[in-house]
């Protein structure tokens, strides 16, 4: 990889970790589904001139259909169930959790599209879906008050992302990535309007709630899609998708700094189950296999 990609990599490992960071913060202010709407919608902003601007907005018109359901799996529904969990858990718990999703995507691909599951990546299942188990032993409390349901939000969202993402390989195929990302965006903010209409808070929220929605939307959403759609194109998802692995490093690393959040030995144990068992399960990690 080179410098240039890694340092994409990295930068877009930082965004996408901050992400938690900023919902954590402003959720509480504004709602998860106004959040959400003004992140995609701040991105809609954002992309929509850069597209126009290359030409391709009929192709964004001729895909309406598909950008509708790619923009509610892989925006809309995610992010708001996990804008919602963080309401009750840490910033770092959450992106964990989150890292399960090329875990659900692997389990999607098999029952969807059939795809044939070897031994190794099964154990990779079973293995990331322990360290699940690990993570919510001590925090499945489902009476009011408690994570419990936030939990299960945040794996309920990357069940949504496997799902796209099996959802991207059939339709999507060959679409220009600014067409993919503006697309979803787009998609994601007509869908959510009426909720944040509905849901839009009583009381204005302050200035640096707003601060963290701009945040979101500009620099988790708009900057972030074109890092990754970048990095798919230069170097592959295989490489690509190790970002995977570091967004929980940086959302812990951002939520201890800045909202006092405790990193706790389960989380470390359960959060390093749930990444081999990632790693194992798409095949980044491939154990007996030596490199040509």
């Amino acid at each position: 990889m080179k410098p240039r990609d890694l340092t994409d990599l990295l930068l877009l490992a930082a965004l996408w970790g901050g992400s938690f960071l900023f919902m954590r913060y402003a959720a509480p202010a504004f709602g998860a589904a106004p959040l959400m709407w003004l992140r995609v919608a701040i991105a809609s902003a954002c992309l929509l001139p850069l597209l126009i601007y290359k030409g391709q907005g009929r192709e964004l018109t001729s895909r309406a259909a598909v950008m509708t359901v790619m923009g509610v799996t892989n925006s809309a529904l995610p992010f708001v169930l996990i804008a919602w969990a963080t309401l009750s858990i840490t910033a770092g718990l959450a992106a964990i959790l989150n890292a399960t999703t090329p875990i659900f995507t692997a389990i999607v691909a098999a029952l969807w599209l059939r795809e044939r599951l070897t031994v190794v990546r099964l154990v990779g299942l079973l293995l990331g879906l322990a360290g699940v188990a690990v993570l919510a032993a001590d925090k499945a409390d489902f009476k009011p008050g408690g994570s419990g349901w936030a939990l299960l939000a945040s794996l309920a969202a990357a069940v949504s992302y496997g799902f796209a993402a099996n959802y991207a390989r059939r339709h999507v195929t060959g679409v220009p990535a600014l067409v993919n990302a503006t697309g979803s965006q787009v998609a994601s903010a007509l869908v959510l309007a009426p909720f944040a209409w509905w849901l839009w808070p009583a009381q204005l929220p302050g200035p640096l709630a707003w601060g963290a929605a701009l945040a979101l939307g500009v620099g988790c959403t708009a900057l972030a899609y074109l890092l990754y759609f970048r990095l798919l194109a230069r170097v592959g998802p295989a490489r690509a998708v190790t970002v995977t692995y570091l967004v929980p490093l940086f959302a812990t690393v951002w939520g201890a700094l800045l909202l006092d959040e405790a990193f706790t030995l389960r989380m470390a144990v359960g959060g390093a189950i749930v990444l081999t068992g990632t790693a194992l399960a798409t095949g980044l990690w491939q154990p007996g296999r030596r490199a040509g």
